[in-house]
């Protein structure tokens, strides 16, 4: 299995795979590379629907360059823990950033999102998120104030009186019920039109159908964040002996 970067050819390789819709898998088997490496490629090089091999290789010579010469290190910057590759981390919080801004949120938005979920503390405040990720106050506070419109992260202050913005299973869920009441609402919306339009015609049933298919997948939604709430995060009933 061949090792280091991908070469050029490699990427239109890779290229040609995702315009043939491969899966990330046998573009990978063709290539003799693992398939971590051809999802991070892709991902960290605007995705399937964006990826172009010669700006890809560009990107990742003007990365290779930077690094070679490495800017001063902020005192304020936390090193990574638990022996982790430092280098390996930041590659997959750019994937993972990546994935954020495919589903709609702006950059520097998905860039805060995805480092607090690679933190094991699951909060940061805004100068631990200004040095994490090399940008600005007023940059965190704009991306902070998007996602706590969402309902993606909470506010909390810690013993020192700062304020924290956390990302926790709870987050995740009221979230996820959020889109749930989104979607019911774009079918309530549907079914108004089926009595403006006159039932019976065209528009109307075509209406109902959309409206009928928006509320079979919002309940679904939220009938299944409310199952995985109560049993993935549900405390462990205690042993006959008060054990867990």
């Amino acid at each position: 299995m061949p090792g280091g970067r991908l070469t050029q050819q490699e990427r239109q390789q890779i290229a040609l795979g995702l315009a043939d819709d491969l899966a990330y898998a046998e573009i990978a088997r063709r290539l003799d590379r693992p398939t971590s490496t051809v999802t991070r490629e892709v991902m960290r090089n605007g995705g399937p629907a964006s990826y172009r091999a010669d700006l890809a290789h560009r990107a990742t010579e003007h990365r290779a360059h930077r690094r070679r010469r490495p800017a001063p290190r902020d005192p304020n910057t936390p090193s990574q823990a638990l022996g982790r590759d430092t280098q390996a981390v930041r590659e997959y919080e750019e994937v993972f950033a990546t994935v954020f801004m495919q589903s709609g949120l702006p950059k520097m938005t998905a860039r805060v999102l995805a480092a607090l979920y690679t933190t094991d503390a699951g909060s940061l405040t805004a100068a631990e998120l200004a040095a994490r990720l090399q940008i600005s106050p007023a940059s965190v506070s704009k991306a902070i104030a998007f996602l706590e419109s969402q309902g993606l992260i909470r506010r909390e202050r810690d013993e020192r009186r700062r304020e924290r913005y956390v990302v926790d299973e709870d987050v995740l869920y009221q979230s996820t019920m959020a889109s749930a009441r989104a979607t019911a609402h774009l079918g309530e919306i549907a079914r108004q039109g089926v009595g403006v339009l006159g039932p019976g015609t065209p528009a109307a049933a075509r209406l109902e159908n959309i409206a009928r298919f928006v509320d079979f997948v919002s309940e679904s939604i939220a009938r299944a964040a409310d199952q995985a709430r109560e049993i993935l995060h549900a405390k462990p009933a205690p042993a006959p002996d008060g054990t867990t």
